[in-house]
């Protein structure tokens, strides 16, 4: 029989807190406490962010473990943690498109032709890009609107639960969502 949700979700406030005071097997209890939860995040983030991409979900996610454990990053929350494992994942995604499109434009000195699938994933890479630095912009601006859309955008958390893991009512987060959804396009507008 599964443990009830509250058990669980003190069980994840406890290993954040293990992780917060510095123990690393923490770490790994908590990555994999939220294994599932963080594969469908992976999934999801390359759903979003590299179509085409050779990139697996379970790669990705082994790849955030090592950012996450490796880092000195506090999490006072779940909120904090799911939000730091999204932008962890956006980042690798990023890069890992960012290195494809170095190698395709003769990074490795390799001469490739220029068909349609190749321009779409380019273009796709552009927007990546694009939406990537509007949001470390954000994260400058305003950290919490980033968290925000790292969680709702990127980690596929409704705006309900999102007020749930924040403490706030479900109409702040929607305030906020609207904030952020404003500067993120003013910026892109922008480029």
């Amino acid at each position: 029989m599964p443990a009830p949700v509250e058990n669980h979700t003190q069980d994840i406030a406890t290993l954040i807190a293990a992780v917060d005071s510095g123990d690393r097997s923490a770490a790994a209890d908590l990555f994999a406490s939220l294994y599932r939860e963080l594969h469908s995040l992976a999934a999801r983030q390359l759903r979003i962010g590299a179509a085409g991409a050779t990139l697996g979900a379970t790669t990705l996610l082994h790849e955030c473990y090592f950012n996450i454990a490796g880092s000195a990053a506090a999490f006072p929350d779940r909120a904090r943690f799911m939000a730091y494992a999204a932008r962890a994942m956006r980042g690798l995604i990023i890069d890992y498109i960012r290195q494809r499109r170095a190698l395709k434009r003769g990074g490795a000195f390799h001469l490739t032709t220029l068909d349609t699938e190749t321009a779409e994933s380019v273009s796709l890479a552009n927007e990546a890009a694009h939406l990537n630095d509007a949001l470390i912009a954000l994260d400058d601006a305003e950290p919490l609107l980033a968290e925000l859309v790292d969680l709702k955008f990127f980690g596929g958390f409704t705006l309900m639960e999102i007020a749930a893991m924040r403490g706030v009512s479900e109409r702040t987060a929607q305030r906020d969502w609207q904030k952020a959804r404003l500067y993120l396009h003013d910026a892109l507008a922008a480029d």
